[in-house]
């Protein structure tokens, strides 16, 4: 094998030194800055995305922010205009309430005068119709009328006596 003649084993270091420093002289000056460029690109994008998605992860924080500043603003709203409701209908309700009770005392008051003239028509029918019949009775049983005067007297006394 000629890699292991001693005689050419001089000229074969020779040639490695000189591809060994061709090959780093080729590899420092080309390939390791482009290799370096990308990595340094790679960093950098790599940066920038961070940044970036911490930028929009700020930006979505915010969006959630104002939407619960929203949504707050949106059920106090709600609860304002259910409340506002709420104590219309009451008030109108206290309204009509307050109208039926008006109406209802009146129709009472007028039924109770209804009333009460109707008793006093009825009272006043039972007195002229117990005299007559206590002056009929009379009659009959002692075989002499009373004067009508008298016998309403007396009639009246039984019926504030009953009444009582």
């Amino acid at each position: 094998m000629p890699q292991l003649d001693v005689a050419t084993f001089a000229p074969q270091l020779v040639w490695l030194a000189i591809s060994f420093f061709l090959l780093y002289l080729l590899m420092s000056r080309i390939g390791l800055p482009r290799v370096g460029a990308a990595i340094e690109a790679r960093r950098r994008r790599r940066e920038e995305d961070l940044e970036h998605a911490a930028q929009l992860r700020r930006e979505a924080e915010a969006v959630v922010a104002a939407y619960e500043r929203a949504r707050a603003e949106a059920r106090e709203q709600a609860q304002a205009t259910i409340r506002e409701t709420t104590e219309h209908l009451a008030a109108a309700a206290a309204e009509r309430q307050r109208e039926l009770t008006a109406v209802l005392t009146e129709r009472t008051a007028s039924a109770e005068r209804e009333i009460a003239a109707a008793k006093e028509r009825a009272l006043g029918e039972i007195r002229g119709v117990a005299a007559d019949v206590a002056a009929s009775i009379a009659a009959r049983l002692i075989g002499t009328s009373f004067d009508q005067r008298n016998i309403a007297a007396a009639v009246d006394r039984v019926i504030a006596e009953r009444a009582a």
